[in-house]
Formats: C-alpha cells, structure tokens, sequence
C-alpha cells in the first residue's frame, strides 16, 4: 500500500505514549511489546517505507509471502520488512533488497476471496541484516539491532525539537483533511525519535528519502532532515494559500465581469440584435485558444480581438474577419514539436533505403543529428541542395524528414513575384490570408517540421515586391526566432524548423540569400550509377505500380544498360524511370491479356517497346585534325563535350563566330586570338598569316545557346593548331578559362564535365592547376579510366594537347 501524506494518521496511527520506542538490544519497552527474536522472517515490500512507531495495512499477494506468514506467524508475530531496490522486480533475491528495515508485529490477518492476504502491522524498531540464513520458499535473516544516538541534552537540542514540533502542528493544521488529534499527538510525542518516526512516513518526500531516514541512526541529523523537508512543504502550503487569495479574488472580479455581460446581452435581446451561436462560437474559439498554449504576449493579442467579438454584432464583415485571424491562430502548432530520432544508425539506414551513393549529403545530415543529440537547442541548419534535374533532390527532402521522424512539407518557389506569399497580406485587405510558410506549418501541426523550398533559383520579382528578399529574414538563424507574418502581427518561432532548398542554377540565387544557406552539391550520376539506382530503387516501383510481380518481369543487366545509354540524356534519372515504366507497361499489356505469365526483358524487347534509339552521344574524334578541339562544358542536365571548330580562308583578318554563342565566350575567343597573336613566333606563325586571314570559329549543336568562360583554353588550343598546322590530339579534352598573359584559370563543374568526358571515351583531360582540390569530387570510375593534368598555362596545355609527331619544330624566335 503506498503511503499517502499523513495516512497513518487517519488509519489508526500511535497515539501519545502508545509509539514503541527503540530501546535495548532485542527488545522494544512497553508493557505489551511483544519480544523481537534476532532472526526474523523477511518480508520484501515495495512502494513504501515501514517506520518504527507506525501502524499500516499490507496487502500480500505473492504465493512466498502468504507462505512466510502461514509459516511464521504461529511461532511468533514479529516479522522483519525490508523495502525492494527495484519496484519491478517480482522475486526479489537479497541482493534487491536494502539492509536496513523496521521489526513489525502483526497485530492482524485477514484472508481475501482473491487468494491475497491483508495484515495491519505496527512498526517496533529499527534493524540491519547481519546474515541471510534462508533463501529457499522466503527469506530469513539473522539481525542486529543498533541503538540510536542521541545528543546530549541541552538548550540548543531541545529548540532544535520543539522548532520541528511547532512546524509539524502548523502544517498539519494547513492540512485540511486531517482529524484535530493530528496536532495534539505531535505537541504530545516528547522523544524526538519518536517525532521522526511519526512524521517520515506521512512527508511529501520520495522513497529514496523516506529509506534514507530509516536508515539514519544518528537523531541529530534525522531531525534535521526532517526539519528541511516539512519547511520546504510549509513554503508550498504558503504559496498555495496566497494563489487561492488571488484565484478568489481574480474569481470575483471575473463573476462581476460576467453580470456585465448578461446585461449588455440582455439589452441586445430586447434590440433583436441576440446571436446565441455568435456566444457558443467565441466560447469555442477561446477554448481552442488554450488549447494551443500560444505565449502570453500572443494570447493577449488574441483575447483582445475576442474580446471585440462580444461588442461586434454577427453580421458585421469585422466580425468573420476577427473569427479566422483568432482560428488562425488557434490552430497554429505554438507548443507542439516532434520528438527528433537521434539513433545515427537508424538516421543512416533510412537515408541508404531511399538513395543510392549522396555520401556527402548523407555525412552532413548525420552530422547534423549528432549535433541535435549532443545540443538539444541548437537551431536548425538550412541547407541548399544544388544539382541538375532528376538527381533526387526533392525525394531527399521527405527521406530527411522521415529519418530525422519529423513531418515533411514542400513549397514549390518557383515563378513566385509577390513578396506576400511570403510574409502575408495584412488584414487590412478582403480576402487576406497568412503567407505559404504560416500556413504549411499550420498544416503539418507541428513547429519543428522539414521545410523545403523547391526552386529556390527560380523566384521572380514585380512591382509587388521580391519575395526572395523577405525569404532573407526566414532563412536567417539568428532573426527567424521572431519571424512576424503580416497577416498574424505577432512573432512566430522558426528556428526549429530545418529549411531545405533545392536549385539548378546557382547564379539564379541572390546573393544575400545564398550566403545565408550551406550549398550541397548534387551532381549527375554516372553509367554504373544509374545501373545501380535503376536496379536497386526504379525498377522495384515500376513493377509494383505497374501491378507486376518480380517473377513476372524479369530484366537483364543488357537492357537496363541499353535504357541507360540510348533512351535517356540527362544528368538525374528522372526520364529513365519513364522508359522503365513505359516497358513495364507493355509487359503488363501481355500479362493482362493472359499471353504469357513470364516475360525476360533484352535489348531486343527494349528496341520493340521504345522504338529507335533516340540519343546518339557526342563521342570523341576519330582523327587528329589541326583547328578542332574538344572542350567540356557544364549544362543543366550534367557535363557534355563540345567539339570546337577553327577555319582560316584568304581575307583581312575579320573573325566569324557561330554557334550560339554568349557575350562572354565571345569574349574568350577575342582573348584566345589575341593571346595567339601574341605569340605567333612561338607557334610557328607570322603577323602577315594574320592579316591576309579571316578566321571562323563554330562550335556545333548551333541550336543550344553556350555561354562561359571555361572554353578559353580550348579556343586558344583550336587557334594556336589552326595556324601552327598541327593537330590536336583526338584523345584529349580540355577546360578553363585563360588569360591574356597565358594563365589558366579555375572554372566549376569539373565532376559532370570529366563524367561526359568518361561518357565519350576521352583518356586525358587538360583541367587548371587551381582545380586540383576539386579532384576528391571526381567519381573513382572516372579517375580509373582518365588522366587528369593539371596545367597552369597554356604552354603545358599545347605541350599535352598537341600531336607534333611527324611535324618539324617551330622555328626559334631571336
């Protein structure tokens, strides 16, 4: 039975000179005491702490203990308790149990129709355990009995006592449940270990207390204890009691408050103006207002404009408009959050289920989850991810939320111009309505959700304002704790939520807002990449949305390569889950029908079922021929290579550029002749071949605009063998930007740009020195299979880059 406060009081407790006091070294005094044997049977209890002194009920359900009481309680009526370690435990052994307990006597035993046992016990001394001599059935133990140790008598003593008895009388009389003899059997009980013995078992303290009592033979300091936890109850009682004081008197006002009420509703019933569902509508919007435990600041702001709805009549516009700003806020997640999943190896096999490769991606988030576990207060990070179409960006965002356990929500940025689709419109305006990220938190219903903003590149702006400049207040870790919605007027905290953009273009985002977010570079996959993805995750969902089992539709690794190269051309897999789908269907189509119940797919049913190929890559150059080299770009949908043609015809030094070309990589091929030029002794060319020259640079596929600097090095490689006559190397591609004083410069993009490399069968690619740290990015597959070599000018770029076999050296320039 577990102890209630001061439940011995109200159940029979001792009353003045009844308490048995601990004294001799095997014996209570008393006239009635019965005589406490030193080994006693051992009762384990649990949920409470027996004390000398006190009388209580047991409940006795366990099959051992009925038997320890059958057992003993003929030969003697006193039986030793002993309080459990661990409350869970259902056989406890010696080692579960503490050694001190308290020698009680049975005074009496009721038998339950439920097999149990109820006994009323009072306590008689305090005991240690020497010696377990019986385990087997129940336990039984050898005891000893230490004396108490009291202090001498003396002034400060006995203030010390009576201090505690005047505490103990004045919280007793606070209590207002507890019978008047309550006070006067503590005024009465002189010894001061009697005092603690009452008072211990009837505190508001815990069982480890209570069990630290008992085990404390030193009165001095059992006074004490005691002392400092019926103060720190009477404190409480204190301020209870002065919180009732303003409770009644808040109480009262409120009741005088509510007469008001009656009356102004009593003065509208005789003008017709009553609206019984205006009342019960604002007492249920004030009950879902406390529900949401929104801060007070914003519960203030809120019971305001409840408060106008009682003087506003219902068929006011001001009134629904006071209705759904309240609703909006009492809907709002202000004090609800999602519990995070801080187990990294769960976190790491979630992100390994839904995405193939993304190590770094996947080491970020990690990391971001030992920070969580290690800094439960940290804010979150906001996190931009940044790659082509199709290469999962999206689908990371929910396997984020999922292996993070919060709730995921995705707002598409893209083509958005009014800046209130961000902050809100003000309520000033008929149809107002908070901004998009108010109302997807509002939908998730928790204020700790993953919030991705897909496009992040593509915002636009208007006369109405640019919404990727109020984006910057969101974003920001340090200001977003406070973000206030126009609509809302009040601040809202998102510096729980973990922000995830995702982009194509990194030029599209400004700048401000780009310094705010950690980029993470998504680039396009290679071959065996897609193999893996295709094989892994796409081909599983097709069969499944399709309505084909694994059995029915088998695909071989021929096919799958064959979708890979010549039905698809992009950097993610997006399309190529389409041409997986679409053969999938066809086999559905012949399954349906009954043709067959297993189909095997080859090239050969591919080519049947997606017709011709459709792609024909740009693959390396067969010959060596002066004037054309190959030059990497960077697009959209990945890397692919550029073949860049140069042509010289009699004229007067004019330049011709085709192709599509931009302002800048027009710029290059200025800078690239001019360089050439520049050294036209050292290539083995004079100033006349220049001047009785016209020259015509064309870079193919003139139907897709090129634009960048990065083909500078080509361009100067394209010119200096166009006037050299000498060929370059066919094997050989080439990036970066280049200087009029012949410097090679540092360009992006080097991963995709050496994967279209690798896709066209180059083996040497000629990339800047200052680009050697981007080399950690480049796929294994691809170093296997490339050379990289770094140049720092274009004398080491025509060194690699041209074949001179066969061809007589320039002459020396004096």
């Amino acid at each position: 039975m577990n102890d209630q406060p001061f439940s011995a009081l109200q159940s029979g407790g001792p009353q003045p000179g009844g308490a048995a006091p601990e004294s001799g070294s095997n014996s209570t005094s008393g006239r009635n005491a019965p005589r406490i044997p030193e080994t006693l049977s051992i009762l384990p209890i649990r949920g409470f702490v027996a004390f000398p002194g006190t009388v209580v009920p047991l409940t006795v359900s366990r099959p051992s203990s009925i038997k320890l009481l059958d057992e003993t309680l003929p030969l003697t009526k006193v039986i030793g308790l002993l309080k459990q370690r661990d409350e869970d435990e259902e056989e406890p052994t010696p080692d579960h149990l503490h050694t001190v307990g308290t020698a009680v006597s049975v005074l009496k035993l009721m038998r339950q129709p439920d097999d149990r046992v109820v006994i009323l016990v009072q306590g008689l001394r305090r005991f240690s355990v020497r010696k377990i001599v019986q385990t087997s059935e129940y336990l039984r133990a050898e005891v000893d009995f230490p004396e108490s140790i009291s202090p001498p008598p003396g002034n400060e003593w006995q203030a010390e006592v009576n201090n505690l008895r005047e505490s103990a009388a004045t919280l007793i009389e606070r209590t207002p449940d507890l019978p008047d003899e309550a006070g006067n059997v503590v005024r009465e009980l002189k010894e001061a270990g009697q005092l603690t013995d009452f008072l211990a078992p009837n505190l508001d303290i815990s069982l480890a207390q209570k069990q630290a009592l008992l085990e404390e033979f030193d009165v001095r300091k059992r006074v004490r204890a005691v002392q400092t936890s019926v103060s720190s109850q009477l404190e409480i009682s204190n301020i209870q009691q002065r919180l009732n004081q303003e409770v009644q008197s808040q109480f009262t006002d409120a009741q005088r408050k509510a007469y008001l009420r009656g009356q102004i509703k009593a003065i509208q019933r005789e003008l017709g103006e009553n609206d019984t569902g205006a009342d019960e509508q604002i007492a249920a919007l004030r009950t879902r207002l406390e529900e949401a435990k929104p801060p007070a600041d914003v519960f203030a702001q809120a019971e305001r404009e409840l408060k106008r709805l009682d003087i506003i009549p219902a068929a006011s516009p001001e009134y629904s408009v006071i209705v759904g700003y309240v609703e909006t806020i009492a809907s709002l997640p202000w004090s609800t959050l999602s519990e995070d999943n801080l187990d990294l190896d769960k976190a790491q096999e979630i992100l390994d289920r839904d995405h193939y490769d993304l190590e770094k991606i996947k080491r970020r988030l990690i990391e971001y989850l030992a920070v969580r576990k290690l800094n439960p207060t940290g804010q979150g990070p906001i996190l931009c991810l940044l790659g082509p179409p199709g290469v999962g960006k999206t689908s990371l965002g929910q396997s984020i939320a999922d292996a993070l356990g919060r709730k995921f929500s995705r707002m598409s940025l893209g083509g958005i111009r009014d800046e209130a689709e961000i902050r809100g419109h003000r309520r000033t305006y008929i149809g107002a309505m908070p901004g998009r990220i108010i109302q997807e938190l509002r939908r998730v219903g928790t204020r700790n959700p993953v919030l991705m903003l897909d496009e992040i590149d593509k915002i636009g702006a208007d006369f109405r304002g640019d919404p990727a400049s109020a984006l910057l207040e969101v974003l920001d870790p340090r200001q977003n704790n406070a973000f206030v919605d126009r609509y809302l007027d009040v601040p809202f905290d998102l510096s729980q939520i973990i922000f995830i953009a995702t982009a194509n273009f990194l030029e599209g985002i400004p700048g401000p807002l780009y310094d705010r977010m950690e980029v993470l570079s998504l680039a396009g996959y290679t071959e065996r990449e897609k193999l893996e993805i295709a094989r892994k995750y796409l081909l599983k969902r097709q069969l499944q949305e399709n309505g084909l089992r694994p059995e029915q539709c088998e695909w071989t690794e021929e096919a799958l390569r064959q979708v890979v190269t010549d039905y698809t051309h992009e950097a993610g897999v997006r399309e190529l889950e389409r041409q997986i789908g679409a053969v999938c269907r066809g086999v559905a189509a012949r399954v349906a029908r009954g043709k067959t119940e297993h189909v095997s797919v080859t090239p050969a049913l591919v080519t049947e079922t997606l017709g011709p190929v459709r792609y024909v890559r740009e693959q390396r150059l067969t010959t060596n021929t002066p004037g054309v080299v190959t030059g990497l770009a960077y697009t959209p949908t990945g890397g692919e290579i550029l073949h860049i043609e140069a042509t010289r015809y009699p004229g007067k030094g004019n330049v011709t550029l085709t192709g599509q070309i931009g302002e800048v990589m027009k710029e290059s091929v200025q800078a690239a002749l001019s360089l050439v030029r520049s050294r036209d002794g050292a290539i083995g060319a004079t100033a006349e071949d220049f001047r009785e020259s016209d020259i015509h640079v064309h870079v193919p596929a003139g139907a897709v605009p090129k634009d960048g600097p990065s083909a500078g090095v080509a361009m100067f490689t394209a010119l200096a063998s166009l006037f050299s006559n000498t060929p370059v190397r066919s094997d050989v591609a080439m990036t970066g930007e280049v200087t009029l004083r012949g410097l090679v410069l540092p360009i992006g993009g080097l991963k995709e740009k050496s994967l279209a490399a690798m896709r066209a069968g180059i083996t040497t690619v000629l990339f800047p020195k200052l680009n050697e740290k981007d080399l950690v990015d480049v796929p294994n597959e691809a170093k296997e299979k490339i050379h990289f070599i770094p140049v720092a000018n274009v004398d080491e770029v025509l060194a690699n880059a041209l074949d001179r076999s066969g061809v007589a050296p320039p002459p020396a320039v004096v």
